[in-house]
């Protein structure tokens, strides 16, 4: 399989050939395919998708929860050369409206249900074509274009922390390349069942034969997490492989010490996305004493950065310098600059070291490697404040803050909520983990309010505020407490604080 003809289809076509009895997918309403039985509806879709009128490089927004009818449609998109542009379950309607007008689809894939919601929003109304699955078999045999590495495959938003989504753009070779880093990591066995809550995974699953059991969990209402329905689907289908977000993670964890449960079949625990404490990996070890718990740190651009053990990261449990997230992946270079909220311009190799920050010093993260995301969609905005081009080498800035320590990497979190003391750093992140230690605190943060460091506190039950206050400001970089009923939450992994709502909800 030559790489300049590379679909990742085709990585799955072959691994269905050799197994086309053995699981696939497993949905959450009992519904299971098997590889072979997925390849059949694969080329049965794609012939529809021609038949309808949607060729090579034609951009099809998927909005389809995550399950057989999802990468059904993704695969055979792939393999007639389209474009999935895909969009995550927890989309409001504003963000929905502005994906569709970067995106400029010419089709649209939903569920009926949103479909009939579609025809009230004029930038899906708009879309020429529009499908819901099931597929109608088509018995057409149409040719299938060539698919280069450099062709785009996929469309993915960024949840971002400005107004408008990033469209992170992957073409065939870069999920190639994806799909190598991450296999190295998952380390997939023949034996294998996997519970992967993060989708892209489920696409590296089916290329490898690991069947896949679709957590019963809805991404759009995190709260609704039913760790005891999650707990019966792993006992029931034996899976031994969890890939899901700290949240669901941590969730299911305490069920599990709450009603002295045990998942003896779950070895291996991969989470990511958000910020993983040592006081959190300990519960993770306490309630999964026989797994091994991979912690990761990267971002939609950048799959995996650097990685940490769960032992060794509740055994270092100081994190008032900053939190410790790993050796960096050696499929990653890793850099620090100093933080800059303008695009830089950096012309050469001498320049970018001249640039770069000594070990220990706080600056921005960035990355680069193989599997570093290069461009964004119709966003050149984006990409000229989001990447530093030196030659043909190309940095991502991160939008993190953090520091390295030999090939250790540490994180102080997002760049723009760092606050600027007489020539030193305050990092609201690390505040965020001192102040949810304070009693009667569930979390809190530290901002710049009105000219003033403000702890803003979200308290548990009827926990009494003033005495929470004192106690608060007897810190010396703590001027003032505002207390909220609910800090809000990323709508992507419900488990970091969203400022940009923060400051909107304190106006």
């Amino acid at each position: 399989m030559s790489a300049e003809t590379f679909n990742i289809v085709d990585l799955f076509y072959h691994t269905a050939r050799k197994i086309p009895g053995k699981k696939a997918i497993i949905d959450r309403d009992a519904c299971t395919i098997t590889f072979g039985e997925l390849q059949h509806q694969v080329e049965s879709a794609a012939q529809f998708f021609l038949h309808k009128g949607i060729g090579k490089g034609d951009r099809v927004l998927v909005f389809i929860p995550m399950g057989v009818d999802l990468y059904l449609s993704v695969l055979a998109l792939f393999r007639i050369g389209a474009i999935a542009v895909f969009l995550d379950e927890w989309v409001g309607l504003r963000r929905l409206r502005k994906c569709c007008r970067i995106a400029d689809c010419k089709a649209f894939i939903a569920g009926w249900k949103v479909m009939t919601i579609g025809w009230f929003i004029p930038e899906i109304r708009k879309i020429p074509i529009k499908i819901s699955p099931p597929y109608k078999a088509i018995s057409m045999t149409t040719s299938y274009p060539l698919t280069q590495k450099n062709d785009t495959a996929l469309i993915t938003f960024t949840t971002g922390s400005s107004g408008m989504p990033k469209a992170a753009k992957r073409t065939h070779g870069f999920l190639w390349e994806q799909f190598k880093v991450l296999q190295n990591i998952i380390d997939p066995k023949p034996d294998d069942v996997n519970m992967p809550v993060l989708p892209i995974v489920l696409l590296i699953n089916l290329a490898t034969g690991t069947p896949s059991v679709i957590a019963d969990y809805k991404s759009h209402k995190p709260q609704s997490l039913k760790p005891a329905r999650i707990m019966e689907q792993i006992k029931e289908h034996r899976v031994n492989g969890l890939i899901a977000s700290p949240y669901l993670v941590k969730e299911l964890a305490k069920y599990l010490i709450q009603t002295n449960g045990h998942l003896p079949d779950l070895r291996k625990i991969f989470t990511g996305g958000a910020p993983v404490f040592p006081e959190d990996a300990s519960i993770l070890l306490q309630a999964f004493p026989r797994a091994d718990i991979e912690i990761l740190y990267g971002s939609t651009e950048a799959e995996p950065i650097a990685s940490v053990g769960g032992e060794k990261l509740a055994a270092q449990p100081d994190v008032s310098k900053g939190l410790w997230v790993g050796k960096v992946d050696s499929s990653a270079c890793v850099k620090i600059i100093p933080i800059h909220d303008v695009p830089l311009k950096i012309e050469n190799d001498t320049e970018l070291l001249e640039y770069e920050l000594a070990d220990c010093e706080i600056g921005e993260i960035i990355v680069s490697g193989s599997h570093v995301l290069r461009e964004y969609f119709n966003n050149t905005q984006a990409l000229a404040r989001q990447k530093i081009f030196v030659g043909d080498q190309c940095w991502h800035r991160t939008g993190d803050s953090g520091f390295k320590d030999g090939d250790q990497l540490y994180l102080t979190g997002p760049c723009h909520s760092m606050i600027r003391e007489q020539g030193y750093w305050l990092s609201p992140f690390i505040f965020e983990h001192h102040l949810q230690s304070q009693a009667g605190v569930a979390a809190g943060t530290l901002m710049m309010w009105q000219g003033k460091r403000t702890a803003v506190l979200e308290t548990e039950g009827k926990a009494k505020q003033r005495e929470i206050a004192q106690q608060v400001k007897q810190h010396p970089d703590i001027d003032e407490v505002i207390f909220i009923n609910k800090l809000p939450r990323d709508p992507r992994h419900f488990s970091k604080i969203d400022y940009k709502k923060l400051k909107i909800m304190l106006s």
